[in-house]
């Protein structure tokens, strides 16, 4: 591994952020809270600044967690009995939580979809209403990708159809802002598209992880209840700023809807699964079976039958599923050991108003996120917030879920930066646009979806919850 000279000083900078509270006595803190608190600042420079890998850091907040805050922590003897979980399980066993097995068997679908065509023809079949006009073509396009993206991952979509664009763009003249539109399209619909269901994207594991962790369980149709007609809105808006933007100069695109679904014995029972499990996922209000488990099937059956092989379970995305559990890891110490509660009292919270305050949370989601990777900032953000809840703090028509979700959501509408998310940073390396074209639109994406997020806080989210 090579490691410059920026990556030395931001490993230099966390290392002595996490020793520093050692040596504080910081009042109304336990000693508990204090190791919290070091491994919070080093993961939090580390995740910020990337010295090493994000889910690197995730594995090293699990361990410095057993070491140093668990009953069977081999440092501070002290320590660890005033802050006494049930066993060291309790941080390593964030690496089986309902959520990463949730997301597992998104994996394994999304997998098993692309081997056998199933994304494409889904995307072919889709698009043919569209018809050839270039305004319905991105709709289409759009569309399809955040339909695509609430089942399978930001970046596997946004790869996929960004092979569907291409010959697309080439039917275009060189000079038509169609070209930009196209491109932007897919970043923007896959990061809409991954909140509308809880294995979209990975801040949608960390609010309902960190919910699970309150005793509140979130069912999958619930979560497509509340964040879907946000999805469709912000979606639609996103078209009219692209046509508005970047206004298509001709008329009409051929377009090639030739192919087929594969027929085979494999091919076949990939379709049935994906059907089932989605189909048993949005109806688990009606027979009551744990989406997590329903993730399960899939994961089991495809690997019964050899189309999830050992080849493709290496190659699942699992840097995402450690990020994801020492996000919840690293939540569950910092409730517990009343760090987070400590933060959030230390902030007169009563003298703004929830409006306000939603409205900031929103945003600071965002501009983290434009910076930072989604999953990070909404790990960051969620335990402060649930302890603003739990507290007290936040006054009467304040929820537990109406704050997570306030942030998971808002985490998720950063598309400003190349770096902002995978997604958009697959979609500049097409070479189609440049920088200051996602700029410019995703910042008008980004203030109507924080204006939205606040009109469903304050009257759609409530009524649902209640």
């Amino acid at each position: 591994m090579k490691t410059n000279l920026k990556d030395l000083v931001s490993i230099l900078i966390g290392v002595i952020g996490f020793i520093i509270p050692f040596f504080l006595n910081i009042p109304g803190l336990s000693e508990a809270g204090h190791v919290a608190l070091s491994i919070f600042i080093i993961a939090a420079i580390f995740w910020m600044l990337e010295p090493v890998p994000i889910y690197a850091t995730s594995i090293m907040v699990i361990l410095l967690q057993v070491f140093f805050l668990s009953k069977q922590g081999v440092l501070f003897p002290e320590v660890t009995a005033e802050y006494s979980p049930d066993s060291y399980t309790e941080f390593m066993g964030t690496l089986a939580n309902p959520i990463i097995i949730l997301f597992l068997g998104g994996f394994v679908l999304a997998d098993a979809a692309v081997k056998y065509d199933l994304d494409k023809n889904f995307t072919r079949i889709l698009l043919k209403p569209f018809g050839s006009n270039p305004k319905f073509i991105i709709l289409g396009l759009m569309v399809i990708t955040a339909l695509l993206s609430a089942f399978m991952s930001n970046t596997a979509t946004t790869a996929m159809m960004m092979t569907v664009i291409l010959p697309i763009i080439a039917k275009t003249e060189a000079s038509d802002p169609l070209r930009i539109g196209i491109a932007l399209s897919i970043p923007f619909a896959a990061n809409i598209g991954g909140i509308a269901t809880p294995i979209g994207t990975p801040p949608n594991a960390v609010v309902i992880g960190a919910l699970s962790n309150q005793g509140i369980d979130i069912a999958f149709t619930e979560w497509m209840i509340l964040a879907g007609p946000l999805v469709v809105v912000v979606l639609f808006f996103t078209w009219l700023v692209i046509l508005r933007m970047f206004k298509p100069e001709t008329d009409s695109i051929p377009m090639d809807f030739e192919g087929k679904f594969q027929k085979n014995a494999s091919a076949i029972l990939v379709y049935v699964i994906f059907g089932a499990t989605v189909l048993l996922w949005v109806t688990e209000s009606l027979h009551g079976i744990g989406s997590s488990i329903i993730a399960l099937i899939p994961v089991t059956v495809l690997a019964l039958t050899g189309i999830l092989d050992k080849n493709g379970i290496r190659q699942l995305p699992w840097e995402v599923l450690w990020l994801v559990a020492g996000g919840i890891s690293l939540g569950i110490s910092m409730e517990s050991t009343g760090l987070a509660e400590w933060i959030i009292t230390n902030i007169e919270w009563s003298i703004f108003s929830p409006v306000f305050m939603i409205i900031i949370f929103s945003l600071v989601a965002i501009v983290m996120s434009n910076f930072l990777s989604n999953t990070v900032s909404a790990t960051l953000l969620i335990p402060l917030a649930l302890s603003l809840t739990t507290s007290g703090a936040a006054g009467e028509g304040f929820s537990l879920v109406l704050i997570s979700l306030v942030i998971g959501v808002s985490a998720s509408l950063a598309m400003m930066l190349p770096i902002s998310t995978p997604p958009n940073a697959i979609a500049i390396s097409t070479g189609t646009f440049k920088t200051k074209h996602m700029t410019r639109s995703g910042f008008v994406v980004g203030i109507f979806g924080l204006l939205m997020v606040a009109l469903y806080a304050l009257f759609y989210w409530p009524i649902i919850l209640n």
